[in-house]
This record gives structure tokens, sequence and C-alpha cells, in this order.
């Protein structure tokens, strides 16, 4: 397990990640999402040792994250860091290498990513000559190539269209049902609710939210309900303590505490067939945009600024790095 304990991290007298803590199981795939600035990429960097924390630890399976683990991570960063010139083949492989890989074996790696992610015909061609969506999959695959304990993607599905999400997306879950940790972020919010095990919420610097997925739909669920009967449903109107909310013929939409909603069915169902009675849960993207709308806007506002500031001074040293966590 991947474990972020209570790390922070300032640029001058802006703190733009406050005393930030989460896990990230083995074999589980873990949403990191938060609006622009919300201190993703820079807990991210912290993660990898790209950045140092002012506070705080960073653990696998228990032990400190240091140099020697860092050659097990893969990495995928936010910007692009290959080589444009660069044969896209010769380019992984060369990757897999500086891992301690064979040759062969980096060969075999790169042809077998290269044929999941539709790109075994461009082996050949140069970064530079591709789309961005197709360069996008070849950071997916420059990842991944060394077949890495730890698994950390910024931005992964940036620019794909949705054939190849669902080639990424692929991909990933089948690294993290090897037992490999997966942390990833993303804007695209129905990919994140399609691909996560778990679900990590920042915003202003701070963890807004963290848990199962559906543990925290079911945290953030409203006492809402739907109903579907054989017969007209225009009598829940009258039901006391119900609200209804959207009204269709035989489908009702509405509010209520549990036991007004079992007055609900137990009527219904002496009233005709139901078809469907459930409860209302918020998506993924509505959670996001509950907690993120309350966070204080003027610090999230100059948080942004900080990170933005911050940005171009980082990335030369993630460059410098990278090469050694993917």
């Amino acid at each position: 397990m991947l474990s972020v304990r209570n790390i922070s991290r300032s640029f001058g007298t802006r703190r733009v990640v406050d005393d930030v803590s989460f896990d990230v199981g083995r074999g589980r795939l873990t949403g990191f999402v938060g609006g622009n600035g919300a201190g993703k990429t820079t807990t991210m960097r912290m993660i990898l040792g790209v950045l140092r924390p002012d506070s705080g630890t960073i653990t696998l399976d228990g032990a400190p994250v240091g140099q020697d683990a860092l050659r097990g991570f893969g990495y995928m960063p936010e910007e692009r860091g290959l080589y444009p010139k660069m044969e896209i083949a010769e380019q992984l492989a060369y990757l897999a290498r500086l891992h301690g890989i064979d040759k062969v074996t980096a060969m075999q790696r790169t042809d077998d990513l290269l044929e999941r992610l539709g790109l075994i015909e461009r082996r050949r061609d140069k970064l530079e000559s591709l789309s961005l969506g197709n360069q996008q999959r070849v950071q997916v695959a420059a990842a991944l190539v060394h077949d890495p304990d730890v698994l950390i993607m910024d931005e992964p599905f940036s620019g794909l269209d949705p054939m190849a999400v669902d080639e990424v997306v692929t991909v990933i879950a089948e690294h993290a049902a090897r037992g490999v940790p997966v942390l990833f972020s993303s804007h695209q919010l129905e990919v994140v609710e399609r691909l996560c095990d778990d679900l990590v919420i920042i915003a202003d610097g701070k963890v807004r939210a963290a848990g199962e997925r559906e543990a925290l739909r079911e945290q953030y669920s409203e006492a809402r309900w739907s109903l579907e009967t054989s017969t007209d449903v225009g009598w829940v109107r009258n039901v006391p303590g119900v609200d209804v909310e959207e009204l269709a013929g035989t489908t009702v939409l509405f509010g209520a505490e549990p036991d007004a909603a079992d007055l609900v069915l137990r009527a219904a169902v002496e009233r005709g067939t139901v078809s469907s009675f459930r409860p209302i849960r918020p998506s993924l993207g509505e959670i996001f945009r509950d907690i993120v709308g309350n966070a204080p806007a003027n610090d999230a506002n100059a948080n942004a600024n900080a990170n933005a500031n911050a940005s171009e001074n980082e990335k030369q040293t993630e460059k410098q790095k990278g090469a050694a966590v993917r």
C-alpha cells in the first residue's frame, strides 16, 4: 500500500498542499480529482521525490519511499516529456532498459504495449509525426513499459478520443489487477467514475473527501427515491412527508425520509405492480461539484496562482528525475 500521511508544501508564503493524507491500496485504482490549482500535481511530485514535502511522510508497504523504491514507480506527467525526434519503439525500449531490463525483454514489452494501445503499426515512426492523442498513448506506454510496482498518472486521458480512453482504461486496469497501486488524476469525471475503486477529492490544497467509491456516493446521498409502477402515481403527491420532484405517468422521483418512502412503496404495491423502487445516489461528478463548490474561493484562487508560479521551476527538476521513475 502507498500511504501519504500529513504532507504539506508551501511556495513562498502560500501553502498549496495542506496536511494531505490518503492511501492507495494494492490492486486498487484511486482517482485523484480537484480543480485547477487544487494541489494534485504538487502532491504527485512529492510522492515521486521530485519535490520534498515540508512535513509529513510517504511510505510504500510501511517503508519510507526512497530512491530504491522509486525505481519501481511508473510515472506519466501531465506535460509530455518524451523525445519528439526518436522512433517510438526505440524510445520505449530505451526507457525500459534504463530500469535494468534486457534488450530482448524490453522490445517484447514495447511491442506488447504498442499492440494493446493500437500503435503497433506506428512503432518505427518518430513521436513528433503522431497526433496529440497518439502521443498521449505513447506517454502511457512509457509509464508502463518497465512493469512498475506503483503507477502514478497525471491526466492520462487528456486529448484521447472515447475509443482511445477505453484502450488506456483496459491496460491500466489490468496492471491494477496484478496488485499494482494506481493513482491517477483526471478532469474527465465520467471516466473516473467508471474506472476508480477509491476516490480522493482535493480542494484548496486539502483533502475534502476520500474513500471507496460507492461508500462516498452513499455518504453524500440525500433522501431521494425513484419509483416506477404499472399504474399512475399521481397519488404520491398526497403522501405525508413526501416532496415530489418529478412525476410522469407511472414514474415519480421524490424526496422523503426512509419511513415515508416505505409508506409510498407499500401503497404502490397495493395499487399494482412495482417495476422499480430505489434510492437515488449522486454521481461522482455531482459530489465533486458540491465539495469543490463549497471550498473557500479566495484560497483556491491563490493556490492556483501559487501552483502556476511554481510550475515552471518544478518542470526542469521533474525532467531531470523523470527517467528514474518512468
